[in-house]
């Protein structure tokens, strides 16, 4: 190519660049409403009445009074609250190893290419080269010529510049669509991250829960084996009948049979612990949690209802996702306008390859098109059905935002109501211990048989798994809580 062929191409390139890049500046203005972020929620309060400023109390271990402290910051590792060394381990471990959480993860990170992708292809132009050659025979008889038939070979080479000029603005549309979805899976994997956390720390409370009620129905049965021993002792005296002994078999064979069911639940229990954290259920290695392990957390946080609309990631996704669909409806009213696209390319031509970048002859073209749908049902029904999937946008965050306000009022409720019903066996739970020391003192001084005593046994241990129970709850309850608020404000990060 000469010099002279050298500065038009670069010429016609600058301008091709130049053009295409005003035509993107032309594109400013989008077609379609803009989306408008849906007013937060103006209730006050999450109960129809208000909330008490702390929770029954109990003298009993987790019985303390736990306080609602509304604006109370939210740790990112908000189960470290609970105290437990060993819970912390596994969660920072499980965040790392689970596999649905490397899913969302993996989601994310494909959504964001996405926008990556569809941003480069719409936004700026796109410019090809092209290298050809063919092989071609002419003869001039075809053309009422003379002469014999020749065969030659043709080369090519030329740069291609597209564009299309957005002048409705329906690629705009379209990239604010996928943005928005990849925001969709940033707050899923944000919401996977915290159900993950509460799951293990709701599974860690219920198999320490577990493992002290079968201690405990391990010594009920115990204590009725004795009973059942001393009763078939006075039957040979002929101090008591054989139906009293197979009531209290009967009656420890029952209890008995509480121990494997309790025994299978701890056992799922640590399975699922393991998968939660990454591991295969036979690996082993769960920490084996005991209550001792936890610690109540005094404080708790709280937050107004327009807050926790703007934290929840399940609120914050069903957003993203209204978003999505008020862009998608912008795209499908974009295609109701005129669509313009600009080419240009330019090149040489010759007849050897040698020649093709110094003497060969240059070609170039420049075509505009614009098009106008004029008549085309199906696009006034895709318009329709895109407002149509934006109406049920906007209906299903309602109803998101209204099942999370249900949650934390569900959980405040719990909250309130667990800490007195362990404050009522606490107070259940000390009458049986005094009536088992009570008795323990009559036995020491003979005033009360071993019989008496293994009743009185039995009864403080009953009432001991229901306390347990009831301990245990309130911990799920502080879990449940932290979770029903959307956890710490840097768990997506």
């Amino acid at each position: 190519m000469t010099n002279r062929q050298h500065r038009r191409a670069r010429r016609f390139a600058a301008i091709c660049l130049v053009a295409g890049f005003a035509a993107a500046g032309l594109t400013g203005c989008a077609v379609g409403p803009d989306f408008q972020r849906p007013v937060a929620p103006d209730a006050t309060r999450y109960t129809a009445t208000a909330m008490a400023a702390h929770t029954a109390s109990a003298p009993a271990p987790f019985g303390q009074a736990q306080r609602l402290v509304p604006g109370l910051a939210i740790d990112a590792q908000w189960w470290r609250a609970l105290g437990s060394p060993a819970l912390d381990g596994l969660i920072d471990e499980a965040l790392q190893a689970s596999p649905p959480l490397a899913s969302a993860r993996a989601n994310l990170r494909q959504a964001q290419e996405l926008v990556s992708a569809r941003s480069g292809s719409t936004q700026f132009p796109q410019v090809d080269v092209g290298l050809g050659a063919q092989r071609q025979q002419s003869n001039p008889s075809s053309q009422g010529q003379s002469g014999d038939a020749r065969q030659f070979s043709l080369y090519n080479a030329s740069v291609g510049v597209h564009y299309n000029l957005d002048l409705a603005g329906g690629n705009q549309r379209a990239l604010e669509a996928l943005a928005a979805r990849a925001d969709y899976r940033r707050f899923e994997w944000d919401a996977a991250r915290l159900a993950l956390a509460g799951n293990i720390a709701a599974a860690a409370i219920t198999r320490a829960r577990l493992a002290a009620q079968l201690d405990a129905t391990t010594d009920i049965v115990r204590a009725q084996d004795e009973q059942l021993r001393l009763t078939n002792e006075r039957v040979r005296f002929g101090q008591a009948s054989p139906d009293e002994v197979l009531g209290l078999q009967a009656q420890a064979e029952q209890t008995r049979a509480e121990q494997p069911a309790l025994r299978k639940q701890l056992q799922q229990t640590e399975h699922l612990l393991a998968v939660l954290a990454g591991r295969a259920p036979g690996a082993g290695g769960v920490p084996a949690f005991t209550l001792s392990d936890f610690t109540l957390p005094a404080d708790l946080p709280l937050m107004v209802p327009s807050e926790l609309a703007r934290r929840r990631p399940d609120i914050q996704a069903a957003e993203a996702l209204l978003h999505a669909a008020n862009a998608d409806y912008g795209v499908a009213v974009a295609r109701l306008y005129p669509q313009l696209n600009l080419s240009a390319s330019l090149g040489s031509q010759a007849l050897t390859a040698g020649a093709l970048f110094g003497g060969g002859s240059a070609v170039w073209a420049l075509v505009g098109q614009i098009t106008q749908p004029l008549f085309n049902p199906g696009l006034p029904a895709e318009k329709r059905a895109a407002l149509a999937a934006l109406d049920a946008a906007a209906a299903n965050y309602q109803s998101v935002v209204l099942q999370s306000l249900r949650n934390v009022a569900d959980t405040l409720r719990a909250l309130e109501g667990d800490a007195q019903s362990l404050a009522a066996l606490a107070g259940a739970d000390s009458a049986a211990q005094s009536s088992l020391r009570s008795v323990e003192r009559q036995y020491l001084l003979g005033a009360a048989s071993y019989l008496q005593l293994l009743v009185a046994q039995q009864q403080a241990q009953r009432m001991r798994t229901s306390l347990v129970a009831a301990q245990a709850q309130r911990l799920v309850d502080s879990v449940a809580l932290y979770q029903a608020l959307g956890g710490g404000v840097s768990l997506g990060d």
